[in-house]
């Protein structure tokens, strides 16, 4: 018995030890950095097998988490949806057509949520997103016109009150609409409800830059004033779009024979961007078009309460054209490997729709609430305000997300839920990341990041095959966020050797 009792003893001083060693190996990488000494850090991984802490500092302080709040969304969204989730946008006329293919009335496109209305390839690709971003408006205006459709009396119609018009979470950046990183929500989605514009100098000094849209919607009144200069002269772009506004300005010089400028620009109202591209793909098709294109939009003054809805009522009408969407689980994955903050919140609205028959970012939470306590994450353990990150109100730990990556890891949605996470080395934002030979393919993790925040949550094997939940979460660096992420990787990689 004295014998046994010992071994244990020795044992346990054996790990602690071990423990120790780790810790002191983690502070060293720290101690390494001067980004890294003076970030607030906050570390937590566990054996998944063992349930051991195997490392922690902060664990239980709050952290702004940038996008690991994609993790909390997209493990509601595969849990209450299930991976075979569908969305369906419709295009329905007021009256059927008459003999001549006439359409007395509106015409109405109506948007079900489905985030990928766009070129992007389906399942998740490496790579940009290349073709023709108007495919699926294409597809339903070949639908409509194979019906012989000759003319529509009425309005082209953008409907996107399947989901509450609630286009910006509270804590995002006045300016974030701007970018195509803060394009508005909405359930008429296309194109991830942005617009490419492609800069290029004029042919002579002193020309006026050449601009192209893609696609070639003429959606912002655009006030050009790029100047081409002399080749090797400054090159300096600068664009500007009060907020609520459609005039975008554009100032500044391009030197003649220099590398094209891409700006990928969020559109303010992708419900009438939609209802434009519809107008003009019928149009194109020898379909005459006497109205608008306008927008009906399900404000938040027209909803009694944010958090609950009454059972929807089914659109009326005569349908002219139906888009299904890919299975959710594809949506997720690209959401989660890209980091697709508008994907984020359309899975937060479209739990809320399913599951509390109102697709409001308020009932999305309150779903996530209720997520979270069958997780045993309690209330006072977080605050979220958003579905992507893009928040800066939004506060988790370390050990809440561990909670979390544990759950999922033990549900019956575990090999989907770690399919949808960036591989270190191989794809989505850890493509770059991880790639040494020891440890590629090994880390399966969400990263994220905004101004003076990085973090990375996920899981990875260790060397005798055990798996690891961990989550970093660094916040408050003043340096260059590489430098912050190189010492993350550097910490994994520590914790996986052992």
């Amino acid at each position: 018995m004295k014998k046994r009792a010992y071994l244990l003893a020795l044992l346990a001083l054996v790990q602690a030890a071990s423990a120790a060693s780790l810790a002191d190996r983690i502070q060293v990488l720290l101690n390494g950095s001067p980004g890294a000494k003076s970030a607030f850090w906050g570390v937590q991984a566990v054996d998944l097998s063992t349930g051991k802490t195997l490392y922690q500092v902060n664990a239980d302080r709050f952290f702004i988490p940038a996008s690991n709040t994609k993790l909390f969304t997209t493990a509601m969204a595969l849990t209450r949806l299930g991976p075979d989730f569908t969305f369906q946008t419709r295009v329905l006329a007021s009256a059927a057509p008459d003999d001549a293919g006439r359409i007395a009335g509106d015409l109405r496109l109506l948007g079900g949520g489905d985030p990928n209305l766009s070129a992007r390839a389906i399942p998740y690709q490496k790579g940009p997103i290349t073709g023709n971003p108007l495919i699926a408006i294409e597809d339903l205006a070949d639908q409509i016109a194979a019906k012989h459709i000759t003319r529509i009396s009425g309005n082209i119609i953008g409907n996107d009150s399947w989901y509450v018009w609630e286009p910006y979470a509270p804590g995002w950046g006045l300016d974030d609409p701007l970018y195509d990183y803060g394009a508005p929500v909405s359930a008429l989605t296309l194109h991830d409800n942005t617009l490419a514009l492609n800069i290029v100098a004029g042919a002579h000094e002193g020309d006026l830059a050449v601009l192209t849209l893609k696609p070639a919607i003429e959606y912002y009144r655009i006030d050009n004033r790029i100047r081409t200069v002399a080749a090797g002269g400054e090159r300096r772009i600068h664009y500007d779009r009060p907020a609520g506004m459609l005039d975008l300005e554009l100032w500044g010089t391009i030197p003649m024979g220099s590398r094209p400028e891409d700006l990928l620009l969020g559109i303010e109202d992708p419900a009438e961007f939609a209802a434009m591209a519809l107008r003009q793909a019928l149009e194109s098709r020898g379909i005459t078009v006497d109205g608008k294109a306008i927008v009906h939009h399900l404000s938040p003054n027209e909803v009694p309460n944010l958090m609950q809805g009454p059972a929807p009522e089914p659109a009326a009408g005569t349908e002219l054209a139906r888009r299904t969407s890919a299975p959710l689980v594809e949506d997720l994955r690209i959401t989660d490997k890209v980091s697709q903050n508008l994907h984020a919140e359309l899975a937060l609205r479209a739990v809320a729709r399913a599951r509390r028959n109102l697709g409001s970012r308020e009932a999305g939470l309150a779903e996530l609430k209720d997520f979270l306590a069958e997780a045993g994450v309690e209330p006072d353990q977080y605050a979220i305000n958003d579905g992507s990150g893009l928040s800066r109100q939004n506060l988790v730990t370390p050990a809440t997300v561990i909670k979390l990556l544990r759950f999922m890891y033990q549900s019956p949605a575990r090999a989907n839920w770690i399919s949808l996470l960036p591989i270190g080395g191989q794809d989505g934002t850890l493509s770059n990341r991880f790639v040494e030979q020891s440890v590629t393919g090994r880390v399966h993790a969400k990263t994220g990041s905004v101004s003076h925040v990085s973090a990375l949550s996920g899981y990875f094997q260790r060397a005798g095959g055990h798996w690891v939940a961990f989550s970093i979460l660094v916040n408050n660096f003043n340096r260059p966020a590489g430098e912050i992420r190189a010492v993350m990787d550097r910490i994994c990689a520590t914790i996986m050797e052992k």
